[in-house]
C-alpha cells in the first residue's frame, strides 16, 4: 500500500464504521446512503483540512469501489440464477431497455449531463448502487455525478419499499407475481428485500416471496456485464475514433468486470461441487463461510467508497443541479413499473 494513501484510506475506513451499523439498523436506507451523507457533512466541517488525506480518499473512491464490484461476484451462483431467473428474463430485458431508452431521451430533451443520465438509467434498471459503482469508472464519472445518481436512486428506493406491498395488493398480484414485480421494478437490493419481506409478513408466506424476488434481482445484476462492456466500447470509440475492425473487444471490458465474472464462475463451480457432495463437511463450511465473508467485505467497500465520494462532493452544486436528475429518475422508475406489469399481464404471470 502506498504510504501517502494510508491516512486517507484509514480515514474513510473509520468513517464507514458508523455508516455500516446505521445501515444495518435501517436497511431501507442502507449503509452507502448514510456513508455519503456522513462524508458530505465531514467534508463541509474539515474543508481544507482534508488535504493530507486527499490521495487516500481518491484511491478509495476509485480503486476500492472497483474492488467492491469484483467481490460482488462471490454472491452470484450463475447456475441458480439461470435456472430460477429465466422466467423473469424477458421482463428484465424489457425493463432495462426501457430505462436506458428513457434516460437517453431525457438526457437529450432536458439537457441533463450525459454521465448522470447514464448512471441514473443504469442504476434504475439494474441494481441501484452496485450498478452505479460498476458503471462510474467506465464513464469516468466524478464524485458529484456519482453522489447525484445515488441520491436519486435512494429516493425512489424508499418510496418503493414503502408502497409496493400495498400496490401489489391493489393490483391483485399473486405471490410469484409480486416477487417478479419487486425484483424487476425496485432499484436496489436492500429495498427489494424490504418490500418482499413485508409481503411475506402480510401474507404469511414464510420467506417464499423474499427468496424468489432475490433471485430475480440477482438475475438483473448480471446485466452489469453487457452494459459495462457496451459502455466501454462506446467510450473507447468516442475517445479514439477507431472503427470496429481495429478494436480488441475483450480489451473493452474493464479488468475489474473480468474479475467480477471470474469470481462468479468460481462461486458457481464451488457451490455446484458442494451441492453434489464433491466438497462436504468442514471444507464445505469453509467455502460457504468464505463466500459470506467476501459478500460482506464487498458491501463494506461500497460503504467506504461512498464515504470518500461524499467527502469529494460539492453539496451546493449537488442541490442546485438536483431537479432534472430527480425527474429523470422518476420517469425511468415509472417506465420500469409499467413495463414490468404490462409484460406480466401479457404473459399471464400475474
Amino acid at each position: 500500500m502506498n504510504k501517502k494513501n494510508f491516512k486517507g484510506i484509514l480515514f474513510c475506513f473509520i468513517m464507514a464504521i458508523p455508516a455500516w451499523f446505521l445501515g444495518k439498523m435501517m436497511p431501507i436506507i442502507g449503509g452507502p446512503v448514510f456513508s455519503i451523507l456522513i462524508g458530505i457533512l465531514v467534508g463541509m466541517v474539515i474543508k481544507d483540512g482534508k488535504q493530507p488525506f486527499q490521495s487516500g480518499i481518491n484511491f478509495v473512491s476509485k480503486k476500492v469501489l472497483q474492488y467492491a464490484v469484483i467481490l460482488l461476484g462471490f454472491g452470484l451462483n450463475l447456475q441458480m440464477i439461470i435456472k430460477v431467473g429465466k422466467t423473469s428474463l424477458p421482463i428484465i430485458v424489457c425493463t432495462i431497455a426501457t430505462s436506458l431508452i428513457i434516460s437517453y431521451i431525457m438526457c437529450k430533451a432536458l439537457n441533463i449531463p450525459r454521465k448522470i443520465s447514464v448512471l441514473v438509467g443504469v442504476g434504475s434498471s439494474i441494481c441501484g448502487g452496485s450498478a452505479i459503482a460498476a458503471t462510474a469508472p467506465v464513464v469516468d464519472a466524478d464524485s458529484d455525478e456519482i453522489a447525484q445518481a445515488i441520491s436519486v436512486i435512494f429516493f425512489f428506493n424508499i418510496i418503493a419499499a414503502l408502497i409496493f406491498p400495498m400496490l401489489g395488493d391493489l393490483l391483485g398480484l399473486s405471490n410469484s407475481g409480486f416477487a417478479i414485480f419487486a425484483g424487476t421494478a425496485i432499484n436496489d437490493t436492500s429495498s427489494v428485500t424490504a418490500a418482499a419481506s413485508s409481503w411475506d409478513s402480510i401474507h404469511k408466506t414464510g420467506s417464499a416471496v423474499l427468496d424468489s424476488a432475490t433471485i430475480v434481482k440477482l438475475t438483473r445484476t448480471l446485466a452489469i456485464i453487457p452494459i459495462t462492456f457496451c459502455l466501454s466500447l462506446y467510450e473507447t470509440k468516442k475517445s479514439s475514433g477507431q472503427d470496429d475492425k481495429k478494436i480488441n473487444f475483450l480489451a473493452m471490458l474493464p479488468k475489474f468486470i473480468l474479475y467480477f465474472i471470474l469470481c462468479s464462475i468460481i462461486t458457481t463451480l464451488l457451490e455446484v461441487a458442494i451441492g453434489r457432495g464433491i466438497i462436504s463437511g468442514a471444507s464445505a463450511s469453509i467455502v460457504t463461510g468464505f463466500f459470506a465473508l467476501m459478500k460482506k467485505v464487498s458491501k463494506f467497500f461500497i460503504v467506504m467508497a461512498m464515504g470518500a465520494i461524499g467527502l469529494n462532493t460539492n453539496i451546493v452544486r449537488l442541490i442546485k443541479t438536483g431537479g432534472k436528475p430527480l425527474l429523470l429518475g422518476a420517469t425511468c422508475w415509472i417506465g420500469i413499473i409499467l413495463v414490468s406489469l404490462a409484460i406480466q399481464v401479457v404473459t399471464g404471470l400475474m
